[in-house]
């Protein structure tokens, strides 16, 4: 299954989720539950921004972006964790509300908690799907909406074992309790997405890639005399680099082209997603960086 199928399926799943936790917190009246069913609202705009993203960035670089679309999944992947910290908000204030308010009654529990079971089934599924699609794509986009589904299957186990406890201990203040402890995990699974896309946004290094890069260039030192001015950074699932290469002195123009263009080639066998530059220089006594 390609990126684009799942996107669809994703934002339909969406929907269906959302309505089952509206139905399961109409039957109970649960404060957790909806907010529960709050974040679901999050995730169907947050999957819709992942459909939409994932095509863009899809198409091909053009006069108006040589580089490509690829940054607008990390676009995406940042706005989706301020959504989730948004959703979090919203379970705060409506868990601090009924505490503050704790006349409330709760209603045929067990039939709410297998509802809920089962939107929380469905976004298990699609969170495993995502995640494995993502490793293999490298797309930010369907990295943060699994993380997003992830964090929403979580916050949904813990709702619903702790409703199950007030059912049957009757403390009914376990109710706004569990939805802030929701708030808290659902907000710091937010806060991580934003701050990753954040960086990769401003152009952070691709620290692993780079260690690769030069295991690569160590094999072949016999062939060059040193290199600098290496630096790297991400975009989408792609890793662009560059690097100034001191060539030995006896080689010609031609030599010196066809061993960057074998460097190239290996370069692609270990990191299929890297796009290198490469500047040849004569010799110099400057060191590798």
């Amino acid at each position: 299954m390609n990126k684009h199928n799942i996107a669809t399926i994703t934002v339909i799943c969406g929907f269906i989720v959302f309505g089952l936790k509206l139905m399961a917190f109409f039957i109970s009246g649960s404060i957790a539950l909806l907010s529960d069913a709050l974040e679901s609202i999050v995730n169907i705009i947050a999957s819709i921004m992942m459909f939409v993203s994932v095509r863009i960035s899809s198409k091909p670089a053009d006069e108006s972006h040589h580089y490509g679309h690829e940054k607008v999944e990390n676009i995406s992947a940042f706005i989706e964790g301020s959504l989730v910290i948004v959703a979090a908000l919203l379970i705060t204030y409506a868990a601090i509300t009924r505490l503050i308010n704790p006349s409330f009654e709760l209603f045929e529990i067990n039939i709410a908690v297998g509802v809920s079971f089962l939107a929380m089934f469905t976004n298990l599924g699609l969170s495993v799907i995502l995640g494995r699609i993502a490793k293999e794509t490298g797309s930010s986009a369907l990295e943060g909406d699994s993380k997003h589904l992830l964090s929403d299957v979580f916050s949904t186990i813990a709702v619903n074992i702790g409703l199950l406890i007030a059912s049957f201990t009757g403390w009914k203040i376990l109710d706004p309790l569990l939805a802030l402890i929701v708030a808290f995990l659902v907000g710091k699974m937010g806060l991580d997405l934003v701050l990753k896309q954040g960086s990769q946004l401003l152009d952070q290094s691709a620290a692993e890639e780079e260690e690769k890069i030069h295991e690569i260039l160590n094999t072949h030192v016999s062939q060059f005399v040193g290199y600098h001015n290496f630096k790297t950074r991400r975009i989408g699932n792609k890793i662009y680099a560059e690097l100034h290469l001191n060539m030995k002195p006896d080689l010609s123009i031609q030599e010196a082209h066809d061993f960057t263009e074998h460097l190239q080639e290996d370069f692609k066998k270990e990191i299929p997603e890297l796009v290198l530059n490469i500047h040849v220089e004569p010799p110099t006594t400057k060191t590798s960086d």
